[in-house]
């Protein structure tokens, strides 16, 4: 699988699925990290004492996911506003899992949700389009 990530620690992947991501404590240091793991981009958060691990990309656009997470658990499209639960309805949610101060995701494969769409061929190719545009404001038309 391919795998990158701004982490100082080597991301890899072990055959239980589990992907290695990184020391506790540098991620949370980090508080978001964007990881890409076998093509797929997730958002790692750290909120509250709470890690947080779900699809980069908001489900209604190819805008990342970067705004304020409110009281509520919920991260703020920077686009829309709307509010997009942490506990996954819409948005595809990563399962955590902390081994001796290690962390670990193993990617959610079950069912289609929302989001999945901005992580396949056509939500690349949107994104790469949105990406080539000029920085002059133009609005994202592949909603």
């Amino acid at each position: 699988p391919i795998v990158t990530g701004p982490l100082t620690t080597p991301i890899s992947f072990l055959p239980d699925g589990l992907y290695f991501v990184g020391m506790k404590e540098e991620l949370i240091a980090a508080k978001r990290t964007v990881l890409t793991l076998d093509g797929r981009d997730v958002l790692l958060i750290h909120h509250q004492g709470e890690f947080y691990a779900i699809d980069c990309y908001c489900y209604l656009s190819v805008l990342p996911l970067f705004q304020d997470i409110d009281s509520q658990r919920c991260i703020i499209c920077p686009k829309h506003k709307y509010k997009i639960s942490l506990s996954g309805v819409k948005q595809r949610v990563h399962q955590l899992t902390e081994r001796q101060g290690a962390l670990f995701i193993r990617l959610s494969g079950s069912g289609w949700v929302e989001s999945d769409y901005y992580q396949g061929e056509q939500g690349r190719v949107a994104r790469e389009r949105a990406a080539s545009k000029d920085s002059g404001g133009e609005e994202d038309s592949t909603e």
